[in-house]
């Protein structure tokens, strides 16, 4: 039998990462802790700088991993144990259970529309919600749903609407032994939480939200339709101003490292909200703008010719004025000159942390992390993709903050790396 790889994440950077290596001709088990891979880059709606769909790109990948002969998807699933040596890894991963039988359900969705629970939808980052048993999305691989056993009722609807008896009363873990020529750890990124900036009172104003929030509500699949809403009484905002580096590049919380994607995510969403309504003013209040991968800076210049109003400074809170709308009082840096805007909808560009459960997962597999808490590379400039244990490989958004290209990149580079030890033991 040829080699086999065990890749621990399943976003746009594992799902490359995956393929790459079978199509080398090895075996490849992605391990993936949601329901459905794909990871962050679903719950986008465009890109920058082409402002291509998202899915468009990331949908069909994910269904060529799920077809691809060579490649084995474990889905609520993690990496529990690892043993031995670059090119003879055991591997145990644990599944977790979904409470339904993958190879008997359809995902016609019938169990969904009788479920009478609604609860906090965590993938449209709580702006919509969704059923005690629900798929994560409508393009979610493997099409199969999950039934969420904490705040399922047990009224019985879904097993008695279910003509395949798909849905299982009683589920639980169980371990998967694997041998592994190597590992790549491709485990993305979290959202960091916008209250650790308690002045812009996150939580508090329903009309203060965070970036993922508004990338839902623009996505047409989103809950809101495409439409921006105010949470508040959900009309359509006639002013919008986003402060950048919410979370990042902050020594104070101890996070000094700059998210990468932030400036230009806000600058990509103000886009398509002056395409969409031209008459709805939008301001970026920045640290400095970032824009250096390739057609950054033109799209930067892209935005401020659609009246996209730039402002040099970063607002001390945020205010309730009596009136109405929210204040924002700031200093222009480049002209000294104390401005306060009022937008009726203010969007915090939260940055990006290690993923949950990475001190963990580097215990188990018995590697270093930085600082910071991202994995730390053999070396950043010559093998930035390896681990300090031999036969351990990075690729994504877990060695730290980068965007979309980067990290298919980087998971084509830790797929090569892969590659070469699994054809070592072949």
């Amino acid at each position: 039998m040829a080699p086999s790889v065990v890749v621990v994440g399943a976003g746009v950077a594992g799902c490359q990462t995956a393929l790459d290596i079978a199509n080398h001709g090895l075996n490849v088990h992605l391990v993936e802790r949601e329901p459905s891979i794909g990871g962050r880059m679903a719950q986008l709606d465009k890109t920058f700088p082409t402002n291509d769909c998202s899915m468009c790109i990331l949908s069909p990948k994910m269904v060529e991993v799920s077809r691809h002969p060579r490649i084995q998807v474990h889905t609520l699933s993690e990496l529990t144990r690892v043993e031995g040596e670059r090119g003879r890894f055991s591997v145990t991963i644990t599944e977790h259970p979904r409470f339904v039988d993958e190879s008997l359900c359809n995902g016609c969705g019938d169990c969904i529309a009788v479920c009478p629970v609604e609860v906090y939808n965590r993938f449209d980052a709580g702006v919509g919600v969704r059923k005690a048993i629900y798929t994560p999305h409508a393009q979610a691989v493997p099409n199969v749903v999950v039934r969420d056993t904490v705040h399922c009722i047990e009224c019985g609807l879904c097993y008695d609407v279910c003509g395949l008896d798909a849905i299982r009363r009683e589920d639980q873990d169980r371990e998967v032994t694997l041998d592994a020529a190597a590992i790549v750890l491709s485990t993305g990124y979290d959202p960091i939480d916008p209250r650790c900036k308690p002045q812009y009172h996150y939580g508090e104003d329903p009309d203060v939200i965070t970036s993922l929030e508004l990338e839902r509500m623009i996505n047409a699949s989103g809950p809101t339709g495409g439409k921006v809403r105010r949470l508040s009484n959900g009309k359509t905002p006639r002013s919008i101003a986003f402060i950048q580096c919410v979370g990042s590049r902050d020594q104070q919380q101890g996070r000094p490292w700059c998210s990468a994607v932030c400036c230009m995510q806000a600058i990509k969403n103000a886009q398509l909200i002056k395409e969409k309504s031209p008459e709805t003013e939008v301001a970026i209040c920045y640290m400095d703008v970032r824009a250096h991968g390739k057609g950054y800076e033109e799209y930067y210049e892209r935005a401020r010719s659609l009246g996209v109003r730039f402002v040099r400074g970063m607002p001390g809170e945020v205010q309730r004025s009596a009136t109405g709308p929210l204040r924002l009082p700031v200093e222009d840096t480049f002209t000294g000159e104390m401005l306060v805007l009022e937008p009726e909808l203010v969007v915090l560009s939260i940055g990006l942390q290690p993923s949950a459960g990475v001190t963990e997962l580097a215990q188990v597999v018995g590697i270093d992390l930085e600082e910071t808490g991202f994995y730390r590379s053999a070396d950043d400039l010559l093998n930035a993709v390896e681990a300090g244990r031999g036969g351990v490989y990075f690729a994504g958004a877990g060695l730290g903050p980068r965007d979309i290209p980067d990290s298919v990149a980087q998971g084509g580079a830790a797929a090569a790396r892969a590659c070469i030890d699994a054809f070592r033991v072949a």
